[in-house]
Protein backbone atom coordinates (compact mmCIF):
# COMPACT_ATOMS: atom_id res chain seq x y z
CA UNK A 1 0.00 0.00 0.00
CA UNK A 2 2.85 2.40 0.81
CA UNK A 3 4.52 1.63 -2.52
CA UNK A 4 1.21 2.18 -4.35
CA UNK A 5 0.68 5.50 -2.57
CA UNK A 6 4.21 6.66 -3.38
CA UNK A 7 3.70 5.75 -7.04
CA UNK A 8 0.40 7.63 -7.03
CA UNK A 9 2.10 10.68 -5.52
CA UNK A 10 4.79 10.60 -8.21
CA UNK A 11 2.22 10.16 -10.98
CA UNK A 12 0.04 12.89 -9.48
CA UNK A 13 3.01 15.28 -9.29
CA UNK A 14 3.77 14.77 -12.98
CA UNK A 15 0.14 15.34 -13.95
CA UNK A 16 -0.22 18.39 -11.72
CA UNK A 17 2.90 20.05 -13.09
CA UNK A 18 1.48 19.83 -16.60
CA UNK A 19 -2.14 20.73 -15.78
CA UNK A 20 -1.85 24.31 -14.51
CA UNK A 21 -4.86 24.23 -12.15
CA UNK A 22 -5.05 27.06 -9.63
CA UNK A 23 -5.93 26.43 -5.97
CA UNK A 24 -8.16 28.37 -3.56
CA UNK A 25 -10.13 27.70 -0.34
CA UNK A 26 -13.90 28.27 -0.03
CA UNK A 27 -16.72 27.56 2.42
CA UNK A 28 -19.21 24.71 2.13
CA UNK A 29 -22.49 25.14 0.25
CA UNK A 30 -25.15 22.75 -0.99
CA UNK A 31 -28.60 22.24 -2.57
CA UNK A 32 -30.21 24.46 0.07
CA UNK A 33 -28.68 27.41 -1.78
CA UNK A 34 -30.69 26.77 -4.97
CA UNK A 35 -34.40 27.25 -5.72
CA UNK A 36 -36.74 25.28 -7.89
CA UNK A 37 -37.98 27.37 -10.82
CA UNK A 38 -41.06 27.11 -13.01
CA UNK A 39 -41.33 28.04 -16.70
CA UNK A 40 -43.88 27.65 -19.52
CA UNK A 41 -43.67 26.66 -23.17
CA UNK A 42 -45.92 26.20 -26.21
CA UNK A 43 -43.89 23.37 -27.72
CA UNK A 44 -41.95 21.74 -24.87
CA UNK A 45 -38.63 22.98 -26.23
CA UNK A 46 -38.50 26.79 -25.99
CA UNK A 47 -39.52 28.07 -22.57
CA UNK A 48 -40.30 31.60 -21.45
CA UNK A 49 -38.96 33.49 -18.46
CA UNK A 50 -38.97 31.48 -15.25
CA UNK A 51 -39.96 32.35 -11.69
CA UNK A 52 -39.13 30.79 -8.33
CA UNK A 53 -41.37 27.81 -7.58
CA UNK A 54 -39.88 26.82 -4.21
CA UNK A 55 -36.92 28.00 -2.17
CA UNK A 56 -34.10 25.72 -1.04
CA UNK A 57 -35.24 22.62 -2.90
CA UNK A 58 -34.32 20.05 -5.55
CA UNK A 59 -35.30 16.82 -7.34
CA UNK A 60 -38.78 17.89 -8.52
CA UNK A 61 -41.55 15.84 -10.11
CA UNK A 62 -44.93 17.21 -11.22
CA UNK A 63 -48.02 15.23 -12.30
CA UNK A 64 -51.65 15.85 -13.19
CA UNK A 65 -54.12 14.23 -10.80
CA UNK A 66 -57.91 14.10 -10.48
CA UNK A 67 -58.93 16.33 -13.34
CA UNK A 68 -57.12 19.66 -13.24
CA UNK A 69 -55.33 19.16 -9.91
CA UNK A 70 -51.54 19.27 -10.17
CA UNK A 71 -49.21 17.93 -7.51
CA UNK A 72 -45.48 18.51 -7.31
CA UNK A 73 -43.06 16.61 -5.07
CA UNK A 74 -39.49 17.67 -4.30
CA UNK A 75 -36.68 17.41 -1.77
CA UNK A 76 -36.93 20.37 0.61
CA UNK A 77 -33.96 21.94 2.40
CA UNK A 78 -35.42 24.93 4.26
CA UNK A 79 -33.48 25.83 7.43
CA UNK A 80 -33.21 25.16 10.34
CA UNK A 81 -31.45 21.83 10.37
CA UNK A 82 -32.89 19.61 11.79
CA UNK A 83 -36.56 20.46 11.18
CA UNK A 84 -39.59 19.00 9.35
CA UNK A 85 -38.58 21.03 6.29
CA UNK A 86 -34.92 20.02 6.20
CA UNK A 87 -34.03 17.27 3.71
CA UNK A 88 -37.61 16.02 3.54
CA UNK A 89 -39.83 15.08 0.62
CA UNK A 90 -42.58 17.72 0.40
CA UNK A 91 -45.54 18.33 -1.91
CA UNK A 92 -47.45 21.32 -3.26
CA UNK A 93 -50.84 21.42 -5.00
CA UNK A 94 -52.32 23.59 -7.74
CA UNK A 95 -56.01 23.82 -8.63
CA UNK A 96 -55.74 26.42 -11.42
CA UNK A 97 -53.47 24.65 -13.95
CA UNK A 98 -50.24 25.65 -12.27
CA UNK A 99 -50.84 29.39 -11.97
CA UNK A 100 -50.79 29.30 -8.16
CA UNK A 101 -49.63 26.69 -5.65
CA UNK A 102 -50.30 25.73 -2.05
CA UNK A 103 -47.66 26.01 0.65
CA UNK A 104 -45.35 22.96 0.86
CA UNK A 105 -46.26 20.10 3.18
CA UNK A 106 -43.76 17.35 4.14
CA UNK A 107 -45.11 13.89 3.30
CA UNK A 108 -45.60 11.14 5.89
CA UNK A 109 -44.83 7.50 5.04
CA UNK A 110 -46.32 4.99 7.45
CA UNK A 111 -44.78 1.55 7.66
CA UNK A 112 -41.33 2.68 6.56
CA UNK A 113 -38.88 0.48 8.52
CA UNK A 114 -37.25 2.37 11.37
CA UNK A 115 -33.80 1.33 10.16
CA UNK A 116 -34.25 2.99 6.74
CA UNK A 117 -32.61 6.32 5.99
CA UNK A 118 -34.89 9.23 5.13
CA UNK A 119 -36.48 8.90 1.66
CA UNK A 120 -35.03 11.07 -1.10
CA UNK A 121 -35.27 11.57 -4.90
CA UNK A 122 -39.09 11.56 -5.14
CA UNK A 123 -41.02 10.62 -8.29
CA UNK A 124 -44.82 10.64 -8.48
CA UNK A 125 -47.17 8.58 -10.66
CA UNK A 126 -50.93 8.10 -10.82
CA UNK A 127 -52.31 4.55 -10.76
CA UNK A 128 -55.82 3.18 -10.61
CA UNK A 129 -58.49 5.86 -10.72
CA UNK A 130 -57.39 8.12 -7.90
CA UNK A 131 -54.28 6.75 -6.16
CA UNK A 132 -50.75 8.15 -6.17
CA UNK A 133 -47.57 6.15 -5.97
CA UNK A 134 -44.37 7.76 -4.71
CA UNK A 135 -41.12 6.19 -5.83
CA UNK A 136 -38.01 7.18 -3.91
CA UNK A 137 -34.44 6.23 -2.99
CA UNK A 138 -33.50 4.82 0.40
CA UNK A 139 -31.47 2.10 2.10
CA UNK A 140 -31.66 -0.13 5.12
CA UNK A 141 -29.22 1.79 7.31
CA UNK A 142 -26.94 4.70 6.47
CA UNK A 143 -24.31 3.68 3.89
CA UNK A 144 -20.77 4.08 5.17
CA UNK A 145 -19.32 4.26 1.66
CA UNK A 146 -21.42 7.10 0.26
CA UNK A 147 -23.80 6.22 -2.59
CA UNK A 148 -23.22 2.47 -2.53
CA UNK A 149 -25.15 -0.60 -3.69
CA UNK A 150 -27.33 -0.65 -0.56
CA UNK A 151 -29.38 2.24 -1.99
CA UNK A 152 -32.41 0.97 -3.89
CA UNK A 153 -35.69 2.30 -5.29
CA UNK A 154 -38.76 1.86 -3.08
CA UNK A 155 -42.38 2.98 -3.24
CA UNK A 156 -45.41 4.00 -1.19
CA UNK A 157 -49.02 4.73 -2.16
CA UNK A 158 -51.44 7.49 -1.14
CA UNK A 159 -55.04 8.58 -1.57
CA UNK A 160 -54.43 12.25 -0.76
CA UNK A 161 -50.87 12.97 -1.96
CA UNK A 162 -49.58 13.70 1.56
CA UNK A 163 -50.02 10.52 3.61
CA UNK A 164 -48.38 7.42 2.13
CA UNK A 165 -48.20 3.73 3.03
CA UNK A 166 -44.88 1.97 2.46
CA UNK A 167 -44.91 -0.97 0.03
CA UNK A 168 -42.50 -3.71 1.17
CA UNK A 169 -39.43 -4.79 -0.81
CA UNK A 170 -37.41 -2.83 -3.32
CA UNK A 171 -38.90 -1.94 -6.67
CA UNK A 172 -35.44 -1.95 -8.28
CA UNK A 173 -32.27 -3.32 -6.70
CA UNK A 174 -29.07 -3.41 -8.77
CA UNK A 175 -26.87 -5.85 -6.86
CA UNK A 176 -23.49 -4.21 -7.53
CA UNK A 177 -24.52 -0.56 -7.87
CA UNK A 178 -26.69 2.07 -6.25
CA UNK A 179 -29.88 3.21 -7.95
CA UNK A 180 -30.83 6.84 -7.36
CA UNK A 181 -32.90 9.53 -9.10
CA UNK A 182 -35.65 7.13 -10.28
CA UNK A 183 -38.05 8.19 -13.03
CA UNK A 184 -41.24 6.18 -13.51
CA UNK A 185 -44.20 6.51 -15.89
CA UNK A 186 -47.03 4.47 -17.42
CA UNK A 187 -46.84 4.40 -21.22
CA UNK A 188 -48.53 2.08 -23.74
CA UNK A 189 -49.74 -0.47 -21.17
CA UNK A 190 -46.38 -0.77 -19.37
CA UNK A 191 -44.63 0.94 -16.50
CA UNK A 192 -41.18 2.26 -17.39
CA UNK A 193 -38.41 2.92 -14.87
CA UNK A 194 -35.16 4.76 -15.58
CA UNK A 195 -32.25 5.75 -13.35
CA UNK A 196 -28.76 7.01 -14.25
CA UNK A 197 -26.31 4.12 -14.27
CA UNK A 198 -23.35 6.32 -13.29
CA UNK A 199 -21.53 9.01 -15.25
CA UNK A 200 -23.57 10.44 -18.17
CA UNK A 201 -21.86 8.23 -20.76
CA UNK A 202 -22.94 5.16 -18.76
CA UNK A 203 -26.53 5.81 -19.80
CA UNK A 204 -29.54 4.76 -17.74
CA UNK A 205 -30.93 1.59 -16.26
CA UNK A 206 -34.24 0.65 -17.88
CA UNK A 207 -36.81 -1.59 -16.21
CA UNK A 208 -40.39 -2.41 -17.19
CA UNK A 209 -43.38 -3.62 -15.19
CA UNK A 210 -46.97 -4.66 -15.66
CA UNK A 211 -48.16 -3.44 -12.26
CA UNK A 212 -45.66 -0.76 -11.16
CA UNK A 213 -44.36 -3.01 -8.38
CA UNK A 214 -42.47 -5.91 -9.95
CA UNK A 215 -39.92 -4.54 -12.41
CA UNK A 216 -37.71 -6.56 -14.73
CA UNK A 217 -34.50 -5.25 -16.37
CA UNK A 218 -34.26 -4.65 -20.10
CA UNK A 219 -31.28 -3.24 -22.08
CA UNK A 220 -29.87 0.02 -20.71
CA UNK A 221 -30.55 3.33 -22.42
CA UNK A 222 -27.33 4.60 -24.10
CA UNK A 223 -26.02 8.13 -23.66
CA UNK A 224 -22.89 10.28 -24.02
CA UNK A 225 -20.77 12.38 -21.67
CA UNK A 226 -22.91 15.55 -21.88
CA UNK A 227 -26.42 14.09 -21.43
CA UNK A 228 -27.24 12.85 -17.93
CA UNK A 229 -30.43 10.80 -17.54
CA UNK A 230 -31.30 12.57 -14.31
CA UNK A 231 -34.78 13.97 -14.76
CA UNK A 232 -38.28 12.70 -15.55
CA UNK A 233 -40.42 11.04 -18.19
CA UNK A 234 -43.33 12.81 -19.93
CA UNK A 235 -46.00 11.37 -22.24
CA UNK A 236 -46.16 13.58 -25.34
CA UNK A 237 -48.74 11.42 -27.14
CA UNK A 238 -49.88 7.80 -27.29
CA UNK A 239 -46.99 7.20 -29.72
CA UNK A 240 -44.28 9.35 -28.14
CA UNK A 241 -42.63 9.08 -24.75
CA UNK A 242 -40.17 11.81 -23.77
CA UNK A 243 -37.45 12.02 -21.18
CA UNK A 244 -36.25 15.45 -20.00
CA UNK A 245 -32.74 15.29 -18.55
CA UNK A 246 -29.75 17.26 -17.32
CA UNK A 247 -26.56 18.51 -18.94
CA UNK A 248 -24.99 21.83 -19.86
CA UNK A 249 -28.58 22.61 -20.98
CA UNK A 250 -31.80 20.78 -20.19
CA UNK A 251 -32.66 18.41 -23.05
CA UNK A 252 -35.24 15.87 -24.07
CA UNK A 253 -35.21 12.64 -26.05
CA UNK A 254 -38.22 10.89 -27.56
CA UNK A 255 -39.13 7.23 -28.01
CA UNK A 256 -42.02 5.21 -29.46
CA UNK A 257 -41.58 2.41 -26.91
CA UNK A 258 -39.21 3.48 -24.09
CA UNK A 259 -36.33 1.41 -25.47
CA UNK A 260 -35.41 2.99 -28.81
CA UNK A 261 -34.60 6.72 -28.59
CA UNK A 262 -34.51 9.21 -31.46
CA UNK A 263 -31.80 11.67 -30.36
CA UNK A 264 -31.17 14.56 -27.99
CA UNK A 265 -33.01 17.86 -28.44
CA UNK A 266 -31.65 20.84 -26.47
CA UNK A 267 -34.02 23.27 -24.79
CA UNK A 268 -33.19 26.92 -24.01
CA UNK A 269 -33.14 26.28 -20.24
CA UNK A 270 -29.96 26.00 -18.21
CA UNK A 271 -30.55 24.10 -14.99
CA UNK A 272 -31.02 20.51 -13.92
CA UNK A 273 -33.27 17.63 -12.86
CA UNK A 274 -36.28 18.82 -14.90
CA UNK A 275 -39.88 17.65 -14.72
CA UNK A 276 -42.17 18.64 -17.59
CA UNK A 277 -45.94 18.28 -17.74
CA UNK A 278 -48.00 18.67 -20.90
CA UNK A 279 -51.27 20.37 -19.92
CA UNK A 280 -52.62 20.63 -23.49
CA UNK A 281 -51.33 20.85 -27.06
CA UNK A 282 -49.85 24.35 -26.55
CA UNK A 283 -49.14 24.47 -22.84
CA UNK A 284 -46.13 22.80 -21.18
CA UNK A 285 -45.00 23.40 -17.61
CA UNK A 286 -41.43 22.77 -16.46
CA UNK A 287 -40.18 22.68 -12.87
CA UNK A 288 -36.42 22.37 -12.53
CA UNK A 289 -33.45 23.12 -10.28
CA UNK A 290 -32.34 26.67 -11.02
CA UNK A 291 -29.04 28.39 -10.58
CA UNK A 292 -27.89 29.29 -7.05
CA UNK A 293 -29.19 32.48 -5.47
CA UNK A 294 -27.08 35.41 -6.64
CA UNK A 295 -27.17 39.19 -6.44
CA UNK A 296 -24.87 39.57 -9.44
CA UNK A 297 -26.19 41.13 -12.64
CA UNK A 298 -23.40 39.75 -14.80
CA UNK A 299 -24.51 37.46 -17.60
CA UNK A 300 -23.47 33.82 -17.15
CA UNK A 301 -20.34 32.66 -18.90
CA UNK A 302 -20.74 29.94 -21.49
CA UNK A 303 -18.28 27.27 -22.53
CA UNK A 304 -15.63 25.58 -20.42
CA UNK A 305 -15.42 26.50 -16.75
CA UNK A 306 -12.30 27.87 -15.05
CA UNK A 307 -12.01 25.31 -12.24
CA UNK A 308 -10.14 25.52 -8.93
CA UNK A 309 -9.75 22.75 -6.34
CA UNK A 310 -8.44 22.80 -2.76
CA UNK A 311 -6.63 21.12 -1.05
CA UNK A 312 -4.77 18.87 -3.44
CA UNK A 313 -3.59 16.40 -2.12
CA UNK A 314 -6.77 16.08 -0.01
CA UNK A 315 -7.76 14.16 3.11
CA UNK A 316 -11.44 14.24 4.09
CA UNK A 317 -12.81 16.97 1.80
CA UNK A 318 -12.16 18.46 -1.63
CA UNK A 319 -13.43 21.98 -2.41
CA UNK A 320 -14.32 22.62 -6.05
CA UNK A 321 -14.95 26.09 -7.43
CA UNK A 322 -16.03 27.20 -10.91
CA UNK A 323 -15.06 30.75 -11.82
CA UNK A 324 -18.37 31.64 -13.44
CA UNK A 325 -21.74 32.76 -12.16
CA UNK A 326 -23.55 29.62 -13.25
CA UNK A 327 -21.88 26.37 -12.27
CA UNK A 328 -24.61 23.74 -12.36
CA UNK A 329 -22.44 20.88 -13.59
CA UNK A 330 -22.73 17.13 -13.34
CA UNK A 331 -19.60 15.61 -11.84
CA UNK A 332 -18.20 12.18 -11.10
CA UNK A 333 -15.17 10.89 -9.22
CA UNK A 334 -13.44 7.95 -10.88
CA UNK A 335 -10.43 5.96 -9.76
CA UNK A 336 -7.40 5.52 -12.03
CA UNK A 337 -8.93 2.38 -13.57
CA UNK A 338 -11.96 4.43 -14.64
CA UNK A 339 -14.38 2.91 -12.09
CA UNK A 340 -17.08 5.31 -10.91
CA UNK A 341 -16.90 6.01 -7.17
CA UNK A 342 -19.54 8.73 -6.81
CA UNK A 343 -21.48 11.30 -8.81
CA UNK A 344 -23.56 14.40 -8.23
CA UNK A 345 -23.92 18.08 -9.10
CA UNK A 346 -21.87 21.22 -8.58
CA UNK A 347 -24.89 23.43 -8.00
CA UNK A 348 -22.85 26.27 -6.52
CA UNK A 349 -19.81 28.20 -7.60
CA UNK A 350 -18.14 26.39 -4.69
CA UNK A 351 -19.00 22.88 -3.51
CA UNK A 352 -17.49 20.70 -0.79
CA UNK A 353 -17.08 17.06 -1.82
CA UNK A 354 -16.58 14.61 1.10
CA UNK A 355 -13.88 12.03 0.39
CA UNK A 356 -14.02 9.88 3.53
CA UNK A 357 -15.33 6.86 1.56
CA UNK A 358 -12.28 6.81 -0.77
CA UNK A 359 -9.12 4.82 -0.18
CA UNK A 360 -5.76 6.62 -0.50
CA UNK A 361 -4.72 6.97 -4.12
CA UNK A 362 -5.05 8.94 -7.33
CA UNK A 363 -8.50 9.89 -8.65
CA UNK A 364 -10.05 12.02 -11.37
CA UNK A 365 -12.77 14.58 -10.80
CA UNK A 366 -14.73 14.82 -14.08
CA UNK A 367 -16.95 17.86 -14.72
CA UNK A 368 -19.41 17.32 -17.55
CA UNK A 369 -19.22 20.80 -19.01
CA UNK A 370 -18.94 21.47 -22.76
CA UNK A 371 -16.30 20.14 -23.29
CA UNK A 372 -15.88 17.88 -20.19
CA UNK A 373 -13.08 18.72 -17.74
CA UNK A 374 -10.91 16.05 -16.06
CA UNK A 375 -8.93 17.07 -12.97
CA UNK A 376 -6.55 14.69 -11.16
CA UNK A 377 -6.34 14.81 -7.37
CA UNK A 378 -4.69 12.73 -4.70
CA UNK A 379 -6.50 11.27 -1.68
CA UNK A 380 -3.95 10.94 1.13
CA UNK A 381 -5.61 9.31 4.19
Amino acid sequence: NNRLLKNCILLYSIILLTSGFRISCYSQQGPWNSPLRIAWSKDGRTFGASSVFQDSAGVPCVIKWKGDTLIAAFQWFRQPNPSPSWDRIAVKFSYDKGQSWSTPVPVAISGLPSTFQRPFDPTLTVFGSDSIRLYFSSSDGIPKAGLDSSINSYSAYSLDGVHYVFEPDARVDVINNRVIDPAVIYFNKSWHYAAPAGAPQDGAYHYVSGDGLRFIPVPKIPSDNTHNWTGNYMVESENELRFYGSGPWIWYNSSPNGGIWNGFIQTNVRGGDPSVLKLNTENYLMIYVGQPYSTSTTNPTQGSADVHIYPNPADENLYVSCNKEISFLNYSINDISGRLRCKGYLMQQTTNLPLNFLEPGLYHLILYDDPPIRIPFLKMN
